[in-house]
């Protein structure tokens, strides 16, 4: 979104007749575009790369000395212990509730913005997409005479535009210079949550333009030479409800860069700076050297993987996230042509560098978590899209609930890879079946007991259920798919700040899983309730309410629909109070049973606005499962019925989706009637089945339902053009062509929908019954 240009060359409309700017009419020419420059935007030549950088003059020179490796070995040792170091102490001291369960990492990158190195634990995908900004830096900021780069300074930058995976996480870049010259750069980024947006904790739902999605800060000077810039602090701090966090985790971020910092002087005074610059640099090309290998190791061909969200997190729609994966030899090439339009007015799109930073999460987490978290790991894979696709947003959407895509594409290299690697000789990690992958958990905001005002979210999405391994079921509620070692948090300890119970927290739920000879991980449910606040109140930002978020792996089962539930107008604190009875919570029971009288029972899907809470309203959700790896009717029996005795499953899941018949009194296995009611279920599905010509003949139309608004590509092999729904004047109509050609693709206001829908009703009846009479009544 630059107006600035490179090279200006004139020309006459005759070929014969340009020419070229001598130098000193191009300085002019610069100088007066430089001066009147409207504004800065993302760099496209920066945004849209993910491969490192080639060597600079300086890191040949470095190079060329030699390098021992032993050298390098310790270099990089020592760094891995600075960033764990940086990284506890950002995880101790930081206010937010991402620093308390590890959601954040701190780095260390070479002088042109390549991640050389990432703490172990933490969020990998951030090695994919934070040197965005520091390129952008490099190119706007170094030479700039009002910014400038000095030793001690510290960058500040937020927008996902310019290189974070979503807005609400924050970074402190900060460069190591010598006698002038920038060698490397540190840096820490923490999921912050609260940033300003429309609506509290930093993922806005709601968002439908850019500035919905809160604080939008490019790249800025926050410290200048080792001292924290006042006036800048002042506006950020005024940019979000929760002026004292963004305070704290700046002060938090400056001092963990300090941290490594130290680390980073002491080697360059041990080994000297060319090596270290040596060793930063070999270590990002080591890193690409060896995924290169690692792919001519895979089979080649091509394997399809299309996903599909099921809501805008307003309304619902079906909407396609396409993948087709291709490795021939040392070249692998990542295809998501054919995924839907983006929605102007939605918040589930996502920046193109905020997509490719989940799918290095794939890579590095699941693929090859032996390698070093580094820039080079995703740097050798092609990555093919089409911008103003809602996996690959313009700089006009709105990105707030980019999370939408961006895990789409985690869930895509994971559940593709898989199959690749099932068949390769040699492999780094267990094939595994889909990581739960979306954010099941309140984000709240409001006024505190203690009188704040706050915004942020739980730490329960740090329970997703993993996915089913090949050879064991999958771990229950184990961690995100973003960060392997993240805490679950506390309650009791975020009741001190903030006012409202977690009354049911992180308890298993009855066949939430993916089923599967071997299951997928379980997920908990939590149920909440404000107390003591005058103003608070709740939300969610999750799909997957009508169409399933992961599927198996080997004809495993995908994870099961997880709906919203309400219940209104009570107060459970009273009701508790009067009846301790009625403490026996759960999703289950009191959405069937409705005990509380009076209660306003409501269940819904998980795309739920920030919704004002009064004191003693219930809110429950339950996390998501991993999926299932392999037949249902190849799972051990008595894995079956010790998940039944443990009430982890329905008798009607054992018998009816696991084949197994079992004594009720001992749990015992009936081995023989579970082999006859197995094979009758095998015999069951042939029946049932079809040959495939037949399946297609009957099944594949020319073009999708037309209530399916916003899909996208349809058909196997027409991944070019699209299908989208135009919002006319009067009735929608439906636009299939390629993105370039699409009308601008928004969703209509739902409530100018519903009073549309009340008008007609009223025309209707006034037809019907006469005006008079229905004005009367």
């Amino acid at each position: 979104m630059t107006l600035t240009t490179d090279k200006f060359v004139p020309t006459s409309g005759n070929d014969d007749a340009s020419q070229l700017l001598t130098d000193q009419e191009q300085q002019w020419v610069d100088k007066f575009m430089d001066e009147t420059t409207l504004f800065l935007g993302p760099d496209p030549a920066i945004m849209r790369t993910h491969e490192i950088m080639p060597r600079t003059a300086y890191e040949e020179e470095c190079i060329a000395q030699g390098i021992d490796p032993l050298e390098v070995d310790r270099i990089r040792k020592r760094l891995a212990g600075a960033l764990d170091e940086a990284f506890e102490m950002c995880e101790s001291m930081g206010a937010a509730p991402g620093a308390k369960w590890a959601d954040l990492s701190c780095a260390v990158y070479t002088a042109e913005g390549d991640v050389t190195y990432l703490s172990n634990r933490g969020v990998i995908a951030f090695s994919a997409v934070l040197h965005h900004p520091i390129r952008y830096i490099m190119k706007n900021w170094k030479d700039e005479p009002t910014v400038g780069i000095n030793p001690g300074d510290g960058f500040f930058h937020n927008d996902s535009r310019f290189g974070m995976v979503h807005n609400t996480d924050q970074s402190m870049l900060v460069p190591v210079m010598r006698d002038g010259i920038i060698i490397a750069w540190v840096g820490a980024t923490i999921h912050e949550g609260e940033n300003g947006a429309c609506e509290p904790g930093g993922m806005p739902s709601g968002s439908e333009s850019p500035f919905d999605d809160g604080l939008r800060a490019s790249p800025i000077k926050i410290v200048e030479k080792g001292h924290l810039r006042r006036d800048l602090l002042t506006f950020l701090q005024h940019s979000t409800r929760d002026p004292k966090l963004m305070l704290a985790d700046i002060k938090v971020k400056m001092g963990a860069t300090r941290r490594i910092m130290d680390t980073v002087d002491r080697l360059i005074d041990e080994v000297g700076q060319e090596t270290f610059v040596a060793s930063l640099r070999v270590t990002v090309e080591d890193v690409e050297t060896e995924v290169r290998r690692r792919i001519a190791e895979l089979p080649d061909g091509t394997v399809t993987f299309n996903q599909f969200v099921d809501s805008t997190l307003k309304e619902n729609i079906l909407i396609k996230f396409a993948c087709k994966i291709t490795v021939t030899g040392e070249r692998m090439i990542i295809d998501l042509t054919g995924t839907g339009p983006e929605i102007l007015n939605r918040a589930l799109n996502s920046p193109l560098a905020s997509t490719k930073s989940f799918m290095s999460q794939a890579v590095l987490s699941y693929w090859w978590p032996d390698l070093p978290r580094s820039t080079g790991a995703l740097s050798p894979i092609e990555i093919i899209t089409e911008e103003h696709t809602w996996a690959d947003a313009g700089y006009d959407a709105p990105v707030g609930q980019s999370l939408q895509a961006s895990f789409r594409g985690f869930s895509a290299l994971q559940s593709a890879f898989a199959k690749m690697q099932f068949s390769s000789p040699q492999k780094y990690s267990n094939v595994v079946a889909p990581w739960f992958n979306q954010i099941n958990d309140f984000l709240w905001g409001g006024t505190t007991q203690n009188g704040e005002q706050v915004g942020n979210l739980c730490a329960d999405l740090n329970g997703m259920g993993g996915g089913a391994k090949a050879f064991r079921d999958g771990e229950n509620a184990v961690a995100p798919l973003f960060c392997a070692m993240a805490d679950l948090g506390e309650q009791e300890v975020m009741e001190e700040e903030v006012p409202f119970l977690q009354l049911v927290s992180k308890r298993l739920v009855r066949d939430n899983q993916g089923f599967g000879k071997f299951r997928g991980g379980m997920g908990y449910e939590m149920m909440v309730a404000s107390r003591g606040t005058p103003s608070w109140g709740f939300m969610t930002v999750t799909s997957g309410s009508k169409f399933s978020s992961v599927p198996g792996m080997f004809g495993g089962y995908g994870c099961p629909t997880y709906p919203l539930a309400m219940v209104k107008n009570i107060n459970i604190y009273d009701i508790i109070k009067k009846d301790p009875s009625q403490f026996n919570l759960s999703m289950e029971r009191v959405m069937n049973e409705q005990p509380f009288a009076g209660g306003d029972y409501q269940s819904g899907h998980m795309g739920l606005q920030f919704d004002v809470a009064k004191e003693g309203e219930l809110y429950m959700i339950a996390q998501g499962a991993g999926g299932g790896y392999g037949d249902v009717l190849e799972r051990d029996p008595e894995l079956v019925v010790t998940d039944l005795e443990l009430d982890r499953i329905s008798a009607h899941v054992a018998t009816n989706i696991y084949g197994v018949v079992w004594e009720a009194d001992t749990f015992v296995v009936h081995e023989e009637k579970t082999t006859l009611l197995r094979a009758q279920m095998r015999q069951d599905r042939i029946s049932r089945g079809k040959p495939y010509k037949e399946f297609v003949a009957e099944f594949v139309q020319e073009e999708p339902p037309k209530d399916l608004l916003y899909y996208g590509s349809w058909g196997q092999d027409n991944n070019e053009e699209l299908l989208a729904t135009h919002w006319g004047k009067i009735e929608p109509e439906r636009v299939k062509g390629k993105i370039k050609d699409l009308p601008l693709i928004m969703v209509p206001d739902r409530r100018v929908l519903k009073i549309s829908k009340l008008e007609a009703r009223v025309r209707e009846l006034e037809q019907k019954y006469g005006e008079e009479t229905v004005h009367k009544s």
